[in-house]
């Protein structure tokens, strides 16, 4: 049986370098590529009709819209409403790049830190950016809760700047485990159905239970795919929100 992480492996599909940097063609780029591409064709195929009354694909498409539109809404205010085609743009590739990754010989592109700390990485220093442009220095002073008593201002403000520099690991560690953690316990049990199959006997026909066991993970993987999309995207206007109006 293969290892769990083997599935996880970067493979370089076409070598290429700039300037003495190694810019190869991945299959982590591929299905990056391929998760915009597939979206932009449900988006584009999905609004083509832009019935009255929508079909299926059209229903799905106004759904993910007023989804994301509402969460800016409620997150956000009024306020977030010109930084809505990016919170959009980021939720359906999170979402696709996931679910993606759940066909059979895929590569989840999610389960790779470099990549979820890329993309946190970017809002950290985007949210930070907009929170100077609007507030100027007056933004420093969301390390410093209102009410906070004087004599604790050098522990709160630690305890805060902290926290703040903390955002974009803990918003990258969370969509990379969720999806590794995930495909990695898909693998193993997989891995024990075709061992135990493969035994014959009674042991084939206990091989059953981790069968069973992989039909119930993979729905719940494909909840965890959604969810995940949701939580990266939730928190980003948290933090957008954060920078508009901070404390």
């Amino acid at each position: 049986m293969h290892s769990p992480v083997k599935q996880f492996t970067i493979e370089v599909l076409y070598e290429l370098s700039l300037f003495g940097f190694d810019i190869s063609f991945t299959n982590s780029a591929l299905f990056m590529v391929l998760a915009v591409i597939v979206s932009t064709l449900f988006l584009a195929v999905a609004m083509r009709p832009a019935a009255v009354v929508p079909g299926r694909l059209q229903s799905a498409a106004e759904m993910m819209y007023e989804f994301v539109a509402d969460m800016v809404r409620s997150n956000v205010g009024s306020e977030g409403r010109p930084y809505f085609p990016f919170i959009f743009t980021l939720f359906v590739f999170v979402l696709f790049s996931n679910l993606l990754g759940m066909l059979p010989y895929s590569y989840t592109t999610t389960s790779q830190i470099i990549v979820t700390f890329a993309m946190a990485s970017f809002i950290f220093v985007a949210v930070t950016l907009i929170g100077l442009i609007k507030h100027g220095l007056h933004f420093f002073s969301f390390f410093v809760p209102a009410g906070a008593p004087k004599p604790l201002y050098p522990l709160i403000i630690l305890i805060e700047v902290v926290s703040y520099f903390v955002r974009p690991v803990s918003l990258s560690v969370r969509l990379f485990a969720n999806m590794l953690a995930g495909h990695t316990m898909l693998k193993v049990f997989a891995g024990l159905a075709v061992m135990m199959a493969g035994a014959g006997g009674v042991t084939a026909a206990g091989s059953l239970l981790p069968l069973l066991a992989i039909i119930g993970l993979t729905g719940l993987e494909f909840l965890v795919a959604a969810l995940q999309a949701y939580v990266f995207t939730i928190l980003t206007c948290m933090y957008l929100n954060d920078a508009l109006h901070l404390h």
